[in-house]
């Protein structure tokens, strides 16, 4: 499991290169940094869709929360939110995915 940094974007110049800037995805899955502003980005080069899934501790009323899912078709992107719902025991979101071939990940903090 890799801890992923955050990448800050702080104009539309910024995001020139963010595959570059994307590393392979960790087979035991990754954690990343949460809150206002966070997002993850996966870029799926494979040929056959993938799913990454960022676990939800909580819960509302003793009922729990569904957890959140990224469903990235084949040679696309996708981006989900890295909210503080995500937040872990260590204030990091817990992520696995279905699989990582030619899966690459980033996490990006918007602002200054």
């Amino acid at each position: 499991m890799a801890d992923l940094a955050a990448t800050t974007v702080t104009s539309v110049g910024g995001l020139a290169d963010l595959e570059g800037a994307a590393v392979a995805a960790a087979g035991g899955g990754d954690t990343a940094p949460v809150g206002p502003g966070y997002a993850l980005v996966m870029f799926n080069g494979d040929a056959s869709p993938h799913t990454a899934t960022l676990t939800t501790p909580g819960s509302v009323h003793g009922h729990a929360i569904a957890d959140g899912t990224l469903v990235v078709a084949a040679g696309d992107v996708g981006l989900i939110p890295l909210s503080d719902v995500f937040r872990g025991a260590l204030d990091r979101a817990a992520i696995t995915y279905d699989d990582v071939t030619s899966v690459t990940v980033l996490v990006l903090k918007l602002g200054a």
